[in-house]
């Protein structure tokens, strides 16, 4: 199994890494399509569509992506969208993680797979405009994300006594989610030092935050810190009310795509939300 996890690891950090840093973003959108694709066709799998009928979801979110981008819409989405998918996005947060899987598996399968479609395109438009605003920037918005989620394990494993959520993920805690808490905050104040003497880095979502005064860029990377371990968790029902362990098995050793991208769905629409503000 680990031999697995790094293999699959490598190939993903070969095929990505260099799309990150390119300067053109077209190259990581064209990796992004990649992405969505894969994890549409999941999140179809995941709410009662057959094999072959789950290859509508993908060929949906590309139809909507590619004509977005060809018309040059998603270079310059206007703020109002960001903030009206940050408002969908707190709203479909709080009311389904509130009320369980039973609340989403009754929805029709017709609403869950629009909202897969929405919710992967918007991401894929969130992923190229994050990079063209700059690699800074989205790489300060993926670390987050990662520091939050390795803090929040860490911490939860030695110290997790209080469920956070037992119906939705028995294994997540309490003091794990007060641990990635602390561990953005300390990322935040490590990256404004850093930045000083790298100032490649200073392009960053923490120097955004920053602008607007200390307290705005806490308040702004404790609300992602939440966002995504939301994000982590709304996977999760989404499993539990498919009744499966992982999205699928395309990643060996690392389950689906939406198993590495569950934290980022919400998290970079809203990261794009505080950016613009």
């Amino acid at each position: 199994m680990l031999k697995q996890r790094i293999i699959t690891a490598l190939f993903l950090l070969a095929v990505f890494l260099p799309a990150l840093f390119h300067p053109d973003a077209r190259w990581l959108g064209f990796a992004g399509l990649f992405l969505v694709a894969a994890g549409a066709w999941e999140w179809g799998r995941l709410n009662h569509l057959g094999p072959v009928a789950a290859l509508v979801m993908p060929l949906c979110c590309l139809m909507l992506c590619t004509a977005l981008w060809i018309t040059g819409v998603a270079a310059s989405m206007p703020n109002a969208v960001w903030l009206l998918s940050g408002v969908l996005w707190i709203s479909l947060l709080f009311y389904f993680l509130k009320h369980g899987a039973e609340s989403w598996r009754v929805l029709p399968a017709l609403i869950r797979n629009l909202t897969g479609i929405g919710i992967l395109t918007m991401t894929w438009l969130a992923l190229y405009q994050a990079k063209r605003t700059g690699t800074a920037f989205l790489t300060s918005v993926l670390v987050l994300v990662w520091v939050a989620d390795i803090a929040a394990y860490f911490v939860g494993k030695q110290w997790g006594r209080n469920k956070l959520a037992p119906s939705i993920s028995p294994g997540k805690s309490r003091e794990g989610l007060l641990g990635g808490l602390l561990g953005v905050v300390a990322l935040s104040f490590a990256w404004l030092v850093l930045q000083t003497t790298f100032p490649a880095l200073s392009d960053s979502l923490f120097a955004r935050l920053y602008a607007h005064g200390v307290f705005f860029m806490l308040a702004g990377v404790i609300f992602l810190a939440l966002v995504s371990a939301a994000g982590d968790l709304f996977e999760s029902l989404l499993k539990r009310s498919a009744g499966v362990k992982d999205s699928s098995a395309l990643l060996p050793g690392h389950g689906g795509v939406l198993d590495r991208l569950d934290a980022l769905l919400p998290t970079l629409p809203l990261a794009m939300m505080l950016y613009l503000m």
